[in-house]
């Protein structure tokens, strides 16, 4: 989950209310492609664009080099003519007067860049596209191979992936997909997810295969009471309560969990709602608490380019002192022998194993419970030594790059100690 600030998406949703309104869906989905890989590709733009702008971009020119990046975005990764791009960069440049004089310039750098785009793609360093101290952080948590495999995987736009109420191989093969290891279906197809068979009918949802694996470590029975704390937008929520347990799904925004409640509705699922906060809030005693945590969301970088450019190594401390006071706070809702699985979508130590050291030593009545290979798919390789989970998006690889990878995902589970 994402901490502070606005996602991309939630920009992005709200200009669909504004300045894209009124644009056709084709070329909304155009504008939303446009700045996605521009920030997926932002190291290899600004190093191609460099190339041709031999003392940088000038200074009175606010807002030329965005234009640049857009343009460069479209020729070097998207299906767009190379002379529509520049001749719309060159248009849009020339109708602001802060960039008017730039306007030959402009059309220069950025044919030079369509005409050398095969040189400015070739391999080069994995870590062109990292924030620097991202890369950093990642060869000395991961070492320099898995590290540089990260960097790779963030660089391809993955599909989609849904999580199906029942039968994944009969959804897969009417969805155009393929059942992962986990048991979701992973799309082939780009067709709007609404108009997609079973969308309508609420026989699935939109969820990566990792984050869909730390709801299904609590084992939830029927009827069981269990707490989701960090709720929104849902779609572990409606694990719970496809489970038949008794969901309380609790989120500090009031607009997003409206967005969990109308999935909900589109499921035929129900739980209780609440707005709320995890370090204040009174749910009293549940057989089970998933705290799906606040976090630098680092491992959903693949599907959320912004994340990487947005985040700063600041966050990570703040964060962090934020989450082991959530961690504390949710063992106090689990009766005697409740579970409680801890996840992070954050590839940054102390978001993951760190926390649950620390919550071992402070807490005496608090056990890990080990994860087996069997409850994540069989996938081995996304567990560690101490029994938790943790998949990287360089997991689950395919020949075809779209199809390859996963969200990096923390998961642990723990237990509180029965009464002797």
């Amino acid at each position: 989950m994402a901490a502070g600030g606005h996602s991309l998406e939630e920009r992005l949703a709200d200009r669909a209310t504004g300045r894209l309104a009124d644009l056709d869906p084709r070329d909304r989905a155009l504008a939303r492609s446009i700045v996605t890989v521009s920030l997926r590709r932002l190291g290899t733009i600004r190093a191609g664009l460099a190339r041709f702008l031999e003392t940088g971009i000038p200074k009175k020119a606010v807002g030329l080099e965005w234009t640049l990046i857009a343009a460069a975005a479209q020729v070097l990764f998207l299906d767009v003519p190379d002379h529509a791009a520049v001749d719309l960069a060159v248009h849009a440049v020339r109708r602001d007067p802060r960039t008017l004089p730039f306007a030959a310039l402009a059309n220069a750098v950025l044919r030079n860049v369509a005409r050398n785009r095969e040189e400015i793609l070739a391999p080069a360093d994995p870590f062109i596209d990292t924030p620097a101290w991202l890369g950093a952080r990642w060869r000395k948590t991961y070492g320099e191979e898995t590290a540089r495999a990260i960097a790779l995987a963030h660089r391809n736009e993955p599909t989609l992936d849904v999580t199906v109420k029942s039968d994944a191989a009969g959804w897969a093969e009417r969805l155009g997909g393929a059942v992962l290891a986990n048991g979701s279906v992973r799309l082939a197809s780009h067709t709007p997810i609404v108009d997609l068979p079973g969308y309508a009918d609420g026989e699935w949802w939109v969820q990566d295969a990792a984050a869909s694996l730390p709801a299904r470590l609590l084992h939830m029975e029927p009827g069981e009471r269990v707490a989701d704390f960090c709720a929104a937008p849902g779609g572990k929520t409606a694990q719970l309560a496809h489970a038949g347990a008794t969901v309380l799904a609790i989120d500090k925004s009031a607009e997003r969990l409206k967005r969990l409640s109308a999935n909900l509705s589109r499921l035929h699922l129900t739980a209780e709602v609440s707005v709320g906060d995890a370090l204040t809030c009174q749910p009293g005693l549940c057989d089970a608490v998933l705290l799906d945590a606040p976090c630098t969301s680092t491992g959903t970088i693949r599907r959320h380019p912004d994340v990487a450019w947005t985040k700063r190594s600041g966050d990570i401390a703040s964060l962090a002192a934020l989450q082991a006071k959530m961690l504390d706070r949710a063992v106090t809702f689990l009766r005697p022998g409740g579970r409680l699985v801890y996840s992070a979508c954050s590839l940054e130590p102390e978001e993951g194993d760190a926390q649950i050291t620390a919550l071992l030593r402070r807490n005496p009545d608090v056990i890990r419970k080990p994860i087996e290979a069997d409850e994540i798919g069989g996938l081995s390789e996304c567990l560690t030594r101490d029994g938790d989970m943790r998949t990287l998006p360089c997991h689950l690889p395919a020949e075809d790059a779209r199809f390859a990878g996963l969200d990096g995902f923390f998961a642990s589970r723990l237990e509180r100690r029965a009464k002797s």
